[in-house]
């Protein structure tokens, strides 16, 4: 393990199909960057310095190939975290004629990435989209994922539509959760087991340490940023043709899937969308399409900072709520963190992160500790 002057340790494990520790690697690691985000997939990016064997091969090379499977942790006291299952996607080798000076890069992505690998022509007849994503995930017992799949209610009829499958399982289950207004992702809950969570976004977990800027001694956060987007937010018009009197009903603007809300004052929407494809979907996925066109729009109310770990204290987890205290009463309250980027070397752990809500001011007085 990595430990560095703060008491913060690294983990680090390789190994194909299943990682084992490899203390020669944690050696020569010069600096890991990992990446949590709820927009994008996670991904990880390691440096080492090389040094050649007796063959004039680099063992790490070997040990790092691409497909191999990472894991990476953090050790704040005890009890280790999990940052990310992942697998080698990439490698960038700068060599050097001076002894331990070659440089290699390993770039991968979680291991959602691997759903994306092969392209199937499938059907999923009488079956909702979470029947077809429980199903898509029960094919990948090796990657030890436990799913969390929110359930829908629309099942379509063989007689009316069949569900058909022209792309990988990963461009399969994002796309049925763009249709509901869903997100999936997949995240570590210990090394080995994985979150795989199709649903809404969450925003009722337990909040996680505060963050606090100018308040002198408690302040913990590095920097911080906020801008305020008027525009960010969109509404959606659009009709459904009832399928007995053949007659256009329009369907009223749905507000986005994000609950409970986390601001006093939501930015008003300014902006619409046309829904033109929903005439034909009937009035129960016309609502639907139309929660969903909310809910992909991003929040008006959008910041950047950064925390030294061992000030911080914690570990901040992306996809989380997280309170903030400090900015003034316009930007103190509650916060669902977009993402984290950890950047770990010897004597230094920062956190860099965003965070989003729909508006301004909090909804409560204070924010817990």
């Amino acid at each position: 393990m990595l430990e560095n002057v703060l008491g913060v340790r690294l983990l680090l494990w390789a190994g194909d199909p299943l990682p084992l520790p490899q203390p020669h690697l944690l050696s020569a690691l010069r600096r890991a960057e990992v990446t949590n985000d709820s927009d994008s997939m996670d991904g990880f990016q390691l440096s080492f310095a090389l040094t050649k064997n007796r063959l004039g091969r680099y063992d790490i090379i070997d040990t790092l190939a691409p497909g191999t499977r990472v894991w990476i942790g953090a050790v704040l006291g005890v009890v280790p975290q999990p940052l990310i299952d992942a697998v080698v996607e990439r490698h960038d080798l700068t060599p050097s004629g001076t002894p331990g000076e070659s440089t290699l890069t390993v770039t991968g992505t979680t291991i959602t990435s691997l759903l994306g690998l092969s392209e199937r022509n499938q059907p999923h007849p009488n079956q909702p989209d979470s029947v077809i994503v429980a199903k898509v995930l029960g094919q990948y017992p090796e990657l030890g994922l436990v799913p969390a799949v929110t359930p829908t209610t629309d099942i379509p009829l063989e007689l009316e539509r069949t569900p058909q499958q022209n792309e990988t399982d990963l461009s399969l289950i994002e796309r049925l959760a763009g249709t509901n207004g869903f997100v999936f992702y997949t995240e570590p809950l210990t090394f080995g087991v994985n979150k795989a969570y199709w649903g809404p976004v969450l925003r009722t977990s337990l909040p996680q340490p505060r963050l606090t800027v100018g308040m002198g001694a408690h302040q913990n956060v590095s920097s911080l940023s906020f801008g305020f987007d008027s525009l960010a937010a969109v509404g959606a018009e659009g009709s459904v043709v009832d399928p007995i009197l053949k007659l256009k009903i329009p369907l009223p603007a749905m507000p986005a899937l994000r609950l409970p809300p986390l601001s006093a004052r939501p930015a008003p929407v300014r902006r619409t969308t046309q829904l033109r494809t929903a005439a034909n979907a009937g009035p129960a996925l016309g609502l639907l399409a139309s929660a969903a066109a909310a809910t992909k729009a991003p929040e008006a109310v959008s910041g950047t900072g950064s925390v030294d770990t061992a000030r911080y204290g914690s570990i901040l987890r992306a996809r989380g709520l997280v309170g903030l205290r400090g900015a003034g009463t316009d930007y103190d309250g509650y916060y669902y963190v977009r993402s984290v980027t950890h950047r770990i070397s010897v004597g230094s752990y920062t956190q860099s992160f965003a965070l989003s809500r729909e508006g301004t001011s909090s909804l409560t007085p204070v924010v817990a500790p």
